[in-house]
């Protein structure tokens, strides 16, 4: 047999099947990419998470989660929230609905939405329709009607920006009564 003969088969084979890897090898990156889009969902969580320093940081019960992981936004119904500081219950957060976006680093609650911080002496409950909720920072914001209520007072304000680190409350169109 001549030789020329040879490696002509030779690399025709071998273009084949480079050819069928190399193409077989993109159909299973499509397959990755198409799962890497996918949704994922669970029911009946029970989160505990703590901070950098192993410290107790926030509990929660949820539902139901529906997750993006491409869009890295998730879905929660009935969540039931706890957060701590210094390993005691600082704050509480209930709502009927919830969206995070970007991880989780902004979280809008919705729906029957209960907020309580508690103080040295007594809790501030905030009702709701909405409230954004900033975990990373401890800071909450609505612009929409709250309710709240304190040992001091108890009134209706249009809209709230707070800190949770510090206790810096700010209330907008304030209407209600204050009692030393």
């Amino acid at each position: 047999m001549d030789t020329k003969v040879l490696y002509v088969t030779a690399i025709a084979i071998a273009a084949v099947s480079g050819g069928y890897y190399y193409y077989s090898g993109k159909g299973k990156k499509l397959e990755t990419d198409a799962a890497r889009s996918m949704t994922y969902s669970a029911e009946q969580i029970h989160l505990t998470q703590t901070d950098e320093q192993g410290n107790l940081y926030v509990r929660a019960q949820i539902d139901r989660l529906e997750q993006d992981m491409q869009q890295k936004t998730s879905k929660l119904e009935n969540l039931n929230a706890s957060m701590y500081k210094a390993g005691a219950v600082d704050a509480t957060f209930f709502a009927k609905q919830a969206q995070g976006f970007n991880d989780n680093e902004k979280v809008v609650l919705s729906d029957q939405v209960l907020a309580t911080k508690l103080l040295a002496q007594g809790k501030l409950t905030l009702e709701t329709v909405e409230l954004n909720v900033f975990p990373k920072t401890r800071e909450i914001s609505t612009e929409k009607q709250v309710t709240v209520q304190s040992p001091q007072a108890d009134f209706i304000s249009q809209g709230l920006k707070a800190n949770l680190n510090d206790g810096q409350y700010e209330f907008f169109n304030i209407r209600g009564k204050y009692e030393p």
